[in-house]
């Protein structure tokens, strides 16, 4: 007799498919389900599945290995005739709908020929096998079917779907307060605090950031500039960022306001002209000048004191104020308009290279 795995199932049909939904010990999805890579056999194509993205596995596998983790997506599978369903006969629960019928689904395991494919989840599959977490259950649904040509439609139907705005997705992290997988809370920290520099009265960029949910009248800043910012300075260990994470990993967000707040009133009372005003009038707003002026951030709050960071970067931006084009004019060291740089990384480049070497260019003529 063949060996076999028996779960609680609900049973249903869609079409001419037989659909089951039940749970399953989640390193054991990889006993009788495949992934059928897509590929050429004898010219023709064959599988549907793309390659592994080995980051998206471990980042899920780290997640998983913390413990207590939820996990209610189904992965879907295709399984091939030949699985067993046997209802549950009784007169209990009566009153609930009749759309399924309660039993146990006996699938076959096989060596060197599994019961299934994955159509949907190979990567959060993969996961669950590498992972050291014991006993993550996680749902399935099935339906069977040896037909390729339909685990290809199921394929294309599950993945179609636009994903998320990933600045949405960052809106939403801060109000998360569960453990997140290490890409997702790693982008934490930047959008809390772009939260709070758009929320708190005395902030230079109070009401100024479009975030998803709200866009208020006189906001000009868009989120993911501030947030890309953010993440640069944390990620660069000589960003003025990186010197408020502390030890362990986790981050000093009052240390990194006061940082935020100190730079950029300096740079709002040195470009008043220039500051508030919508991208297409002033590039100091615009996504290429605020990554510039980031950088400079960088160089410039690295050398501030404690309690004197709004009066040094005022200092060192009024010495390179007079070279700067932020609403007309042409940047002269570089050769073009203000109004001709865009958020690309060519031009951002270009612009943080020439405020940088301003900066230190003027500190040389004032010490000459």
């Amino acid at each position: 007799m063949s060996a076999a795995m028996h779960v609680h199932a609900l049973s249903t049909r869609q079409g001419d498919h037989e659909v089951y939904a039940f749970f399953i010990d989640g390193d054991r999805i990889l006993e009788i389900a495949d992934i059928a890579r897509v590929g050429r056999e004898d010219g023709e194509i064959a599988g549907f599945q793309r390659p592994e993205i080995k980051t998206h596995v471990r980042q899920i596998a780290e997640y998983l290995d913390h413990g207590g983790v939820l996990f209610p997506n189904a992965l879907i599978l295709a399984l091939a005739p030949g699985v067993h369903f046997a209802g549950k006969r009784g007169t209990k629960n009566r009153k609930a709908d009749a759309g399924a019928e309660v039993g146990v689904l006996s699938i076959p395991v096989r060596p060197g020929r599994k019961a299934g494919w994955i159509v949907d989840g190979q990567q959060r599959a993969l996961a669950l096998a590498q992972s050291s977490a014991a006993g993550v259950i996680v749902p399935v649904v099935a339906f069977v079917t040896g037909d390729i040509s339909v685990h290809r439609e199921q394929f294309i139907l599950v993945n179609k779907a636009k994903p998320l705005n990933r600045r949405l997705i960052d809106e939403l992290l801060p109000t998360v307060g569960t453990m997140l997988p290490r890409d997702l809370a790693a982008r934490r920290v930047p959008s809390t605090l772009c939260s709070v520099l758009n929320d708190t009265p005395g902030s230079p960029f109070q009401d100024l950031i479009v975030r998803p949910s709200n866009a208020g009248d006189g906001a000009v800043v868009t989120d993911s500039h501030v947030t890309n910012l953010i993440r640069r300075s944390m990620a660069d260990p000589r960003g003025a960022l990186a010197a408020h994470v502390l030890p362990d990993g986790r981050a000093d967000l009052d240390g990194m306001y006061r940082t935020m707040v100190d730079f950029w009133w300096a740079v709002r009372d040195t470009f008043p002209e220039a500051w508030g005003l919508a991208p297409d009038r002033s590039r100091l707003m615009h996504g290429a000048g605020l990554a510039a002026m980031g950088v400079l951030m960088d160089q410039i709050m690295s050398r501030a004191y404690a309690g004197d960071g709004r009066l040094h970067a005022g200092a060192i931006l009024a010495r390179i104020a007079p070279h700067c084009r932020w609403t007309e004019g042409r940047w002269r060291s570089i050769d073009r308009d203000w109004n001709d740089l865009q958020c690309t990384p060519r031009d951002v480049r270009a612009l943080s290279n020439l405020l940088i070497a301003l900066e230190r260019d003027t500190a040389r003529l004032e010490a000459a």
